[in-house]
């Protein structure tokens, strides 16, 4: 078995779990260095990291320093949104794979680097989209790739998740996600339900995004709340429409709509849906419809038709790695995609195989930011995607002889 010395850049709450909670769970693999802007934090992961046996030959505020370093051959990026390219650029450059958390662009120039560079590099890239190792997502695509769902017409997702308190600390916390929402207005974080949207409608893969439209609410959420609980930032001004709707179109004819809705108070949900010839999933209610009814395609009586619950198709369609994740016994946090998704990058490295959630899904995925911004600018004008595969995408790709594959 290959053995990994890792080095994890950004150890706020979510890179602090990865280092010491995810990464030690892995036999193969060493944390060597770590990497933040707070001595705080680097002292609390590398005591942490001690207990577990882990020997951290490197603590820097510099990520280049830990690129760079010599007890470092692969790198895991998971600091906060601004500088997840230069990181990751730097590390393809130096030839030393890398693993990048999920967030947004800025510019559609940082993606044509972050393509180019691994272009130019070969060097092992993948994004850490956990969602696209999800049981009920892979378990709807299992159903779609078998055509239960018919010819998939339309897609649905969110990132339906209130956050209002985690902004409000923003101080306490040092969480870089309020500067995104006092200063910007788009769809900011759209990986979390286009991924596994992108996967099914085989994106990049026979198919691909060619345009979207994007409309926000105003931003009304964030003020009330902070001034409700009389919070310093109460007279801030904040950018971000509350609910932010973008809407796809592929060029195979599918639309797909995705929404960002975290400044009102809400249940969470991803509100993953797939709409068919044949039928549909809903997540809101966990629940799929199929056309198979000879008196309700006579009558066309849907609203009398009854519902069943996703529940009872699971075992039959479960996908095959989650039918073995079980087996084995579920690890890791929210509800086991971290685990698997990072387990997929290892077993890459390992065999010498594709990532199965590569360069070019990065770029298209994390572009609708972008994208989405200057939608809003032209007062929600259409806005062309560009092509990051150079038109490779009209080429169907050969699925890799792994579990992890999600072709």
């Amino acid at each position: 078995m290959k053995k990994f010395k890792v080095g994890v850049i950004g150890l706020g709450l979510r890179g602090a779990w990865w280092a010491k909670d995810m990464l030690t769970e892995f036999d193969n693999v060493e944390v060597t260095a770590i990497c933040d802007l707070y001595d705080d934090r680097i002292e609390a992961c590398k005591e942490a990291l001690k207990e577990k046996g882990h020997e951290v030959k490197l603590s820097t505020k510099d990520y280049i320093e830990l690129i760079d370093c010599d007890e470092v051959d692969t790198v895991l990026v998971l600091s906060g949104w601004e500088n997840h390219f230069e990181a990751a650029i730097h590390a393809m450059k130096v030839g030393k794979p890398v693993a990048m958390e999920v967030g947004c662009a800025y510019s559609i120039d940082q993606c044509y680097d972050l393509v180019k560079t691994y272009e130019a590099t070969q060097t092992p890239f993948m994004f850490l989209e956990n969602c696209c190792y999800g049981e009920v997502e892979m378990t709807v695509t299992n159903m779609a790739r078998k055509g239960m769902f018919g010819t998939i017409v339309h897609c649905e997702g969110g990132y339906c998740h209130e956050m209002r308190n985690t902004f409000a600390g923003i101080n306490r916390d040092r969480h870089y996600r309020g500067s995104e929402y006092r200063h910007r207005n788009c769809e900011n974080y759209p990986t979390h339900e286009i991924g596994p949207i992108a996967k099914l409608l085989n994106i990049g893969c026979g198919n691909r995004f060619e345009s979207l439209v994007s409309m926000p609410s105003k931003a009304a959420g964030m003020v009330d709340y902070l001034t409700s609980i009389d919070h310093p930032l109460k007279d801030a001004t904040w950018r971000q429409g509350d609910v932010f709707t973008t809407i796809i179109k592929c060029a195979n004819g599918e639309t797909v709509k995705i929404v960002l809705d975290t400044t009102l108070p809400r249940y969470y949900c991803r509100d993953f849906t797939v709409r068919g010839t044949k039928g549909m999933y809903e997540e809101r209610t966990n629940s799929v419809f199929f056309d198979d009814n000879k008196e309700h395609k006579e009558k066309h009586d849907s609203w009398k038709s009854e519902w069943d619950n996703m529940t009872k198709y699971m075992e039959e369609h479960r996908h095959p790695l989650w039918k073995k994740f079980r087996e084995d016994g579920i690890r890791g946090n929210h509800g086991g995609m971290d685990y698997l998704v990072i387990s997929a990058f290892f077993e890459a490295l390992e065999k010498d195989l594709p990532m199965p959630i590569d360069v070019y899904d990065a770029a298209c995925w994390m572009v609708i930011s972008v994208l989405s911004e200057e939608s809003v600018r032209l007062g929600s004008a259409p806005v062309m995607f560009p092509d990051f595969t150079g038109g490779r995408w009209k080429h169907k790709k050969q699925p890799v002889d792994s579990i992890y594959n999600l072709l």
